[in-house]
C-alpha cells in the first residue's frame, strides 16, 4: 500500500485543521468518553467452516461537538487463539485516546487454528484477522456514506494497531500488500480466506487504506515487504520479550513449540530506517511482553509515544518520538481532591474511585509502612481484600507525578 505523505498533508480538510490546536489529539482534552458496544461490522466463516459474526465497540469524547474526527481501530492480543476487545491490552489505551479526542474501536476477529502445520495454519489466522480489520475499517467509510457518519469521523484518518497478534495484523494489513507475497505454504482454499487480500468479511466496495499503524508488540513474516512509500508505524516492545521476538528470531507457541522464523519490532525498524519509512521506535528495555498492560509508567510510556505520532499525521506537526508528559487539558482535576475508597471499613473487597485519566499505580501498606500489594488500576476497579488480615492500611493512587493517599479499614 503505496502512498505520498506529502500529498496526503495537503489534503487534510480544514475542519480537521481547525481540530488542532495544541490539545486535542495530545492531551487529556475531555473527562469521560461515551462507548457503543456490539456494533456488528461484518461476518465470515471460521478456520472451522462455521459463520461468525464480528463485533466491534467504538468510543467517543463525551460531549464532544466535533463531527469530522480521526479514526483509530486496534485489535487486542491472544496468540490469535484468545483475547477479546474487551481486554486489557486494548481497552484503556482505546479509553484515553477517546479522551484525548480521538474516536477509537476495539474489534473482535475471527480466532484459532488447527494445531498442525503450525507455520501455515497460524500465518493464515493472521490473514483472516487482516481481512476482518480490513472489513472493520470498510464499515466505519460505508457508515459515513450511507448512514449519515454516525460516528463523526474523518474517512481520509484512519489508523489501526494492534497489541501481540493484533500488532501481526497491522502490520501484515499495511506490508503484505502484493498478492505475489503470500507465502505459497498457505491454502487459499481453506475456510474464511477467499478473497485475496482484501478477504470477504464485509463492506465491499469500500476503500480499507489506512494513514499509519501502530504495533505493539507484534511482528511480520518479512520485513523485506516494507518498502520506501509503505505505511508509517510506531513500534513498541520489550527487549526481552519471550512470546513474540523483539527482533529476528523463532516465534514460539506456548514458548516451547516452534512455528516460523519473525521479524520483531527492533528489526522492522532497522529496515524502516534503511528505506526510509517514517516510524517511532520506543524499546522498553528489560520488559517482557505486552507490559503496558501492568506497569503504570510503561502504558504513560506508550500512550504518550503513540499521541506523538500519531499527531505528526492528524494535524501535520513535527514527528516527535520521545516521551512526553501529557497534561489532562481543560478538564484538570486533582487526584488527591477526588480519590475515594468505598466502602470504608470493607470486608472483602472495595473500589477505588478518582476523577484522572488513566491507569493508576496502586499500593496498600500496612501501619509499619511495608507494602503488602501493589497493582495497576483504572478508576472504579474492585480490590479484593482475601490476602490482607484484619486491620487499618494506606492505599496510594499515583498518576505520574499525581499522588493521593487514603486510609481504610479492613473488617471481617
Amino acid at each position: 500500500m503505496k502512498t505520498s505523505l506529502l500529498f496526503a498533508l495537503f489534503l487534510l480538510p480544514a475542519a480537521l485543521i481547525a481540530q488542532c490546536d495544541g490539545v486535542r489529539y495530545r492531551e487529556f482534552l475531555f473527562s469521560d468518553f461515551e462507548k457503543t458496544s456490539n456494533l456488528t461490522y461484518g461476518n465470515n466463516v471460521t478456520h472451522e467452516g462455521t459463520a461468525q459474526d464480528l463485533l466491534l465497540d467504538v468510543y467517543e469524547p463525551a460531549g464532544d461537538s466535533e463531527t469530522n474526527r480521526a479514526l483509530v481501530i486496534l485489535a487486542h492480543g491472544g496468540f490469535f487463539i484468545s483475547g477479546s476487545k474487551d481486554g486489557p491490552d486494548v481497552v484503556p489505551l482505546c479509553e484515553d485516546l477517546a479522551r484525548m479526542g480521538y474516536v477509537s474501536a476495539s474489534i473482535n476477529y475471527r480466532l484459532g487454528f488447527p494445531f498442525a502445520n503450525l507455520e501455515a495454519r497460524m500465518t493464515e489466522a493472521a490473514l483472516r484477522g487482516v481481512h476482518d480489520m480490513k472489513a472493520a475499517i470498510r464499515w466505519f467509510r460505508k457508515s459515513v456514506e450511507e448512514s449519515g457518519n454516525p460516528y463523526g469521523i474523518d474517512p481520509e484518518q484512519i489508523y489501526i494497531g494492534g497489541v501481540s497478534a493484533g500488532g501481526f495484523i497491522a502490520l501484515h494489513l499495511a506490508y503484505l500488500d502484493e498478492e505475489a507475497e503470500i507465502p505459497s505454504y498457505i491454502d487459499l482454499a481453506n475456510p474464511g480466506l477467499n478473497g485475496g487480500l482484501e478477504g470477504v468479511s464485509g463492506n465491499a466496495g469500500y476503500s480499507s487504506h489506512v494513514n499509519a499503524i501502530i504495533n505493539i508488540a507484534g511482528a511480520i513474516g518479512e520485513k523485506s515487504w516494507i518498502t520506501a512509500g509503505d505505511e508509517p508505524a510506531a513500534l513498541l516492545h520489550g527487549d526481552v520479550d519471550t512470546t513474540v521476538p523483539y527482533a529476528t528470531d523463532m516465534q514460539l507457541v506456548f514458548g516451547v513449540v516452534p512455528v516460523t522464523e519473525v521479524d520483531g519490532s527492533f528489526s522492522i525498524a532497522q529496515r524502516m530506517e534503511e528505506v526510509g519509512v517514517a516510524h517511532c521506535f520506543e524499546t522498553h528495555e528489560g520488559f517482557n511482553h505486552v507490559p503496558h498492560t501492568s506497569d503504570a509508567a510503561v502504558y504513560d510510556t506508550t500512550l504518550s509515544i503513540i499521541s506523538n505520532f500519531l499527531s505528526h499525521f492528524v494535524c501535520d506537526i513535527a514527528l516527535d518520538c520521545e516521551y512526553r508528559e501529557l497534561s489532562v487539558g481543560v478538564n484538570e482535576t486533582i487526584l488527591a481532591e477526588s480519590m475515594e475508597i468505598y466502602p470504608n471499613p470493607a470486608a472483602d473487597r472495595f473500589r477505588v474511585r478518582y476523577d484522572a485519566p488513566g491507569i493508576a499505580l496502586l499500593s496498600i501498606y500496612d501501619l509499619t509502612g511495608r507494602r503488602v500489594m501493589q497493582s495497576t488500576i483504572r478508576s472504579g476497579e474492585e480490590i479484593h481484600t482475601a490476602a490482607l488480615p484484619d486491620g487499618a492500611y494506606l492505599v496510594e493512587c499515583s498518576i505520574g507525578d499525581r499522588r493521593a493517599t487514603r486510609r481504610v479499614v479492613v473488617t471481617r
